[in-house]
């Protein structure tokens, strides 16, 4: 899709913090983060939900957050345990298949910037 600017990503042709790459999926850290470490996990190919996506898709981009993003999430920033959300059609801000990790805190932090985040992950 020429104007997605989740497809402008995955090409490398906007800059992001990428924590996870492969033939087939991007997670990066999310600009706008609802926590610290909030990460962005979308197919490489323009998928726009759900409905759209393959199951071989899905299943990857599952084994991937189960066996890699999981782990290395709470390893690095030392959270408690992670949301995985993924909305579909109203409620979608970017028409791109996409799954949010958000991690979460027992104590209260001071949100810090995707750039120092990427520090403690890479």
């Amino acid at each position: 899709m020429e104007n997605c600017i989740f497809c402008k990503i995955a090409k490398g042709e906007i800059p992001s913090y990428p924590i996870y790459e492969d033939k087939f999926i991007k997670a990066f850290l999310d600009i706008n983060p609802n926590s610290n470490g909030h990460t962005l996990v979308i197919p490489k190919k323009h998928i726009e939900n759900i409905l759209d996506t393959d199951e071989e898709t899905i299943t990857h981009i599952f084994k991937i957050i189960k066996n890699n993003l999981y782990k290395l999430l709470k390893e690095k920033l030392n959270c408690n345990g992670i949301t995985i959300i993924q909305n579909n059609e109203y409620g979608q801000d970017v028409k791109h298949f996409h799954i949010h990790l958000i991690p979460k805190y027992k104590d209260k932090t001071d949100k810090i910037t995707p750039e120092e985040i990427y520090q403690k992950i890479k």
